[in-house]
Order: C-alpha cells, then sequence, then structure tokens
C-alpha cells in the first residue's frame, strides 16, 4: 500500500468532458470543477478548446482530444487538427493512433502518424498518444500494445495512455498500465483513462504506474481521498 494525499491526486488529473453532446455551459461547469477541485488540466474536444479558454481556464492547461474517438482520421487530419487545437490555447494534444495499423502489425504508420502530430505542434505542446490498450490487448495480445507504445514513443510522444473511454472492448486495466509503463523509457508517462470511476480503480492504475488520470468523475474519485492523507488499499 501506498500513501496518497488527496491534493497530489487531483494534481495528477486530467478533467474531462468529451460527450458529444456537450455544451459550452457544460465546458464552463467543468472549468469551474477542476478549478474547484485542484485538477491539473482539463481535458475537452477541439471545437471547445476557446470556450474552455474564455470560460476561466487560464491557470490550468487545456487538453484537446484529436482523431477521437476512432483514430481512423487520416495523419494530415490529425496533424491539423492539432494544429488549430493548439491555435486556440490548448497547450496539451491526446491524439488516438490508427488502432487498426497496430492491429495489423503496421508500426511504421502508427509512427508517422504520431511523427505527423508531432510536427504540426512543435516540440512545447504536450503531446499524449491514445493506444485502445484494451483493444490490442484483446485483439491482438500484449506485444502490439507494447510495441504501440514504443513507436509512439520514438516518434516524439510525452506519453502514452491507455484508451478513449468509448471503445466497447473497454478501458483503462492496471495489466495495460503496467505493460505500457515498462514499454518506455522514464522520460515518457503514462496517462490511465477510461472507465476510473472510483477511488480503488484510481489508486490501482498509480500504484501501477501511471503519472497522469483521465477522469470524468473526478469529484467522486477524490471524495475517497478526503482528509490531509488516507491510505487506499487497491486490492479491497
Amino acid at each position: 500500500m501506498r500513501t496518497y494525499r488527496r491534493d497530489d491526486v487531483a494534481a495528477l488529473i486530467d478533467h474531462t468532458l468529451l460527450k458529444p453532446e456537450a455544451t459550452e455551459r457544460d465546458v464552463a461547469r467543468l472549468v469551474e470543477e477542476a478549478v474547484e477541485l485542484g485538477a491539473y488540466a482539463i481535458c475537452v474536444s477541439p471545437s471547445m478548446v476557446d470556450v474552455a479558454k474564455r470560460a476561466g481556464a487560464v491557470a490550468k492547461p487545456v487538453a484537446a482530444v484529436v482523431g477521437f474517438p476512432s483514430g481512423k482520421h487520416l495523419s494530415a487530419i490529425k496533424a491539423e487538427e492539432a494544429r488549430l487545437a493548439v491555435s486556440a490555447g490548448a497547450a496539451e494534444i491526446d491524439m488516438v493512433i490508427d488502432v487498426g495499423a497496430a492491429v495489423a502489425g503496421d508500426f511504421v504508420a502508427v509512427g508517422a502518424d504520431v511523427a505527423a502530430v508531432r510536427a504540426a505542434v512543435g516540440g512545447d505542446v504536450v503531446l499524449k498518444v491514445i493506444v485502445e490498450s484494451a483493444a490490442l490487448l484483446s485483439i491482438v495480445g500484449e506485444d502490439a500494445l507494447v510495441s504501440a507504445c514504443r513507436v509512439a514513443a520514438d516518434a516524439g510522444a510525452d506519453f502514452v495512455k491507455t484508451s478513449t473511454g468509448f471503445h466497447p472492448a473497454g478501458g483503462a486495466s492496471v495489466r495495460a498500465v503496467e505493460l505500457m509503463r515498462a514499454a518506455v523509457d522514464p522520460r515518457v508517462e503514462v496517462k490511465a483513462s477510461g472507465g476510473i470511476r472510483t477511488t480503488a480503480d484510481a489508486v490501482s492504475m498509480l500504484d501501477a504506474g501511471a503519472t497522469r488520470l483521465g477522469l470524468s468523475g473526478t469529484r467522486s474519485v477524490l471524495d475517497g481521498l478526503k482528509g490531509a492523507e488516507r491510505v487506499i488499499d487497491a486490492n479491497n
């Protein structure tokens, strides 16, 4: 068991709203809640970056998703979507790989896709690469997940990220995070996202090696860590 302080965990969270029906008012509430809870960043759709900035997300980095959620966009489209999001004020980009290319073992294509987005946004923007870990593990196995992470890192990823949360195969898992952490150099971080709904879920991901969490239910997760500090047993 490790000890987790509420404020420390909050500072690792991307407070997220990616529902297609989200309105500008919803995003404004997201920003307000992120500030209240002490989350690290706000993660929204590209069309909502400017909304988040205007709603007061000046002290919080704004992350935008790219090629979301399927990853089956042309690399040039992902690159331009990322460039436009950064122009609107995004400091971080969470892009989805072409999962089908990874399933087929075409990691040259996966790497080129990531490299295109990296080139479009420059070196100062944090680039997180969503590998849809549950799909890779369920369809082709652990080697494909490891390869996807290594290729993404080589192409310029600052983070490898588990999931969109929209794939039917599922979201983050402890095993996926463990594999991803072991696959990449320590300079590359791991973001766990997708289906993390409880405090125990979140702590399990941190114990496995995640350094950032993508959560939509941030408040309920943090409510399990009320007080100065609390020890959570992820096995219970």
